[in-house]
C-alpha cells in the first residue's frame, strides 16, 4: 500500500469513473486499474463495482476504505505543511497591531520568532482597540492582540476572541508616593488623586462610572502616549489606571496596586481575527509560539 494508490481510490470514488481519475492524475487508464487491483489484492477486498458504461462504484466495504484512506491522505498533507514550518526555509509577512500597554509581552517571543524563522518578514504595530478591530476586518493585518471586558466581548459581532491571559484594572502609583505601601486602593483613597490616563475605552467607562458612584475627578491628563504617562508617574505628578500585566516591564519606577472596588470588570488580553477570513500558517505558527511562552 502506498500513497498514490489512496490518492487513486479517493480520486475514483469522487469522479465516479477510472477513466477521470487517469486523466486527472496525468497517467494512463490502465495504470489507474492495475493500481486498483493491486490495493484490492492486498486488502483481500472489492473496492469498486466496475460496469461498462456505468464507471466505477465503491462497493460497501469499499466506501469506508475510502473514507479512511481521504483521512489520511488529509492528515498527510498536515503532516507536510507541519513539517516545512519547522524549517528555515519559511517565508512570508506578518503583520501585527498590538495596543501599546503589553508590547512588552511580545519582545522576546518575536525575537526568538525571527531567529527561527529569519524569512519572515514581520512588521509590528501599536494601535487602539478599535483601530486594530477595524483592520482586522479590512484584512489589513494578520493578528490583531487585544484586551476585551467581559461586556465588550459580548458586543463583538463577526469576529473571534481568543484568550491568552486575564488581567483585572489596577492603580500605578510613583515608588515614593504613600499609597504605595497600600494592600489595595479603595475609592476614598483614591477620589483625591490627579490622574494621568490612557485613551482607552475600557479605562474611559471605568472612570465613568468611577466618577458617577464617588463624584468628581482630577483628571490631568488622557493620553494614547505611553511614554508620556509613564514620565508623568514616575515624576510623581499623577496616578494612572491600567490592566496589571502592563505594568509587568516596570516594577521599580511605577508600582501596581490593587483597586478595592465592588464589581470591577476582569479583562482578557488575547488576540482577534475576523471570523470569515482564513488565518495563514505563518500566523498560526506565531501564534503558537506566544501561547506557550506567555
Amino acid at each position: 500500500m502506498n500513497i498514490e494508490q489512496l490518492e487513486n481510490i479517493v480520486e475514483v470514488a469522487k469522479s465516479g469513473s477510472l477513466t477521470k481519475a487517469a486523466e486527472q492524475a496525468h497517467v494512463t487508464l490502465s495504470a489507474i486499474s492495475q493500481s486498483i487491483s493491486l490495493l484490492e489484492s492486498e486488502l483481500g477486498i472489492r473496492l469498486f463495482q466496475r460496469a461498462r458504461g456505468q464507471g466505477a462504484v465503491p462497493t460497501p466495504e469499499g466506501q469506508v476504505i475510502i473514507r479512511i484512506a481521504n483521512e489520511a491522505l488529509m492528515k498527510i498533507n498536515e503532516l507536510k505543511k507541519e513539517a516545512q514550518f519547522y524549517s528555515n526555509t519559511i517565508s512570508g509577512q506578518l503583520r501585527i497591531a498590538t495596543i501599546p500597554g503589553p508590547m512588552h509581552l511580545l519582545i522576546d517571543v518575536i525575537s526568538s520568532f525571527k531567529r527561527d524563522f529569519p524569512g519572515v518578514k514581520i512588521e509590528i504595530m501599536e494601535k487602539g482597540p478599535k483601530e486594530i478591530l477595524d483592520l482586522i476586518k479590512q484584512d489589513k493585518i494578520d493578528i490583531g492582540l487585544i484586551a476585551l471586558s467581559e461586556s465588550l466581548l459580548q458586543q463583538q459581532r463577526n469576529v473571534t476572541f481568543q484568550k491568552l491571559l486575564e488581567g483585572k484594572l489596577v492603580v500605578g502609583v510613583n515608588q515614593q508616593s504613600p499609597l504605595r505601601w497600600e494592600q489595595a486602593l479603595t475609592p476614598e483613597k483614591l477620589i483625591n488623586q490627579t490622574f494621568v490616563l490612557y485613551d482607552d475605552e475600557h479605562i474611559r467607562n471605568f472612570m465613568t462610572q468611577f466618577i458617577e458612584v464617588y463624584g468628581e475627578a482630577d483628571i490631568l491628563f488622557i493620553s494614547n502616549n505611553t511614554q508620556a504617562i509613564h514620565n508623568a508617574v514616575k515624576e510623581g505628578i499623577g496616578v494612572t489606571i491600567g490592566i496589571d500585566y502592563s505594568f509587568k516591564e516596570d516594577g521599580l519606577h511605577i508600582i501596581p496596586l490593587a483597586l478595592e472596588i465592588p464589581s470591577i470588570e476582569r479583562f482578557y488580553y488575547g488576540w482577534v481575527h475576523a471570523s470569515d477570513k482564513h488565518i495563514s500558517q505563518v500566523a498560526k505558527r506565531f501564534l503558537n509560539r506566544l501561547k506557550s511562552e506567555l
